[in-house]
């Protein structure tokens, strides 16, 4: 399985993968501080600056961005093989097309994962950094709030993960379209404030966890369909 992820690397437009990466860590980690200091400044009701825990509510929607970039990488690695012809041939290794999916949704799944990580860390440093030049948080980060910044990292990098392998099976694998991929993607980014719009009150954990089961249970179905679906 490994070597077959370590496959997937290396077929990947590695360029054009690393720039996508780079504009949406840059533009996340500074999202934070925007958000605190413009966005959201004048609200009398938003009490995301009045401490670190309170600003850490504001940072894991922020980091759902990566949702569409998980909605990239399923364009990279399923929608654009089928249009290539190249997953017909991948289908042709002596190894099953179930074990070949698992390993490209796994090779998705640790990429925004680890990018997911990576952009919270950033945005953390840069949040941090900001406040103590512009006061945008009140108080200083406790040892109590870096152990939670930590565990929160972990776990909603994996939500954000899950969540952005709900595309797979509907538009990546049966209906191989590169446009519903990314609406859908959108959509799931801005979920918590279409709710909050229509007055829907869900908590965001409850949320986050429905979404990781829709990105299971995608993941299951196009593992359990891939021999049904063809290769064109």
């Amino acid at each position: 399985m490994n070597k077959l992820i370590e496959l997937e690397w290396r077929k990947l437009q590695r360029k054009k993968v690393f720039g996508e990466l780079i504009v949406y860590w840059v533009i996340l980690m500074f999202l934070p501080v925007f958000f605190l200091k413009v966005v959201l400044a004048e609200s009398p009701l938003v009490e995301f600056g009045n401490s670190y825990t309170d600003a850490l509510s504001l940072m894991l929607p922020i980091q759902m961005g990566f949702v569409l970039f998980g909605a990239s990488l399923i364009n990279h690695v399923f929608i654009e093989e089928y249009k290539n012809k190249t997953m017909t041939l991948s289908f042709g290794y002596p190894i099953s097309r179930k074990t070949l999916v698992m390993a490209k949704v796994q090779f998705i799944f640790l990429a925004v994962f680890l990018c997911t990580m990576i952009s919270f860390v950033l945005a953390g440093i840069t949040t941090y950094v900001f406040d103590r030049f512009i006061d945008v948080i009140d108080g200083k980060p406790s040892m109590a709030d870096l152990m939670n910044f930590t565990v929160r990292t972990i776990i909603h990098s994996a939500v954000v993960a899950l969540a952005s392998l709900i595309p797979l099976f509907p538009f990546g694998i049966w209906r191989r379209a590169v446009i519903p991929t990314v609406i859908c993607a959108v959509f799931l980014i801005q979920l918590h404030n279409l709710l909050g719009l229509l007055r829907i009150t869900l908590n965001q954990d409850v949320l986050y966890a429905v979404l990781s089961v829709l990105g299971a249970a995608s993941v299951y179905l196009a593992v359990k369909t891939i021999n049904q679906l063809g290769d064109v």
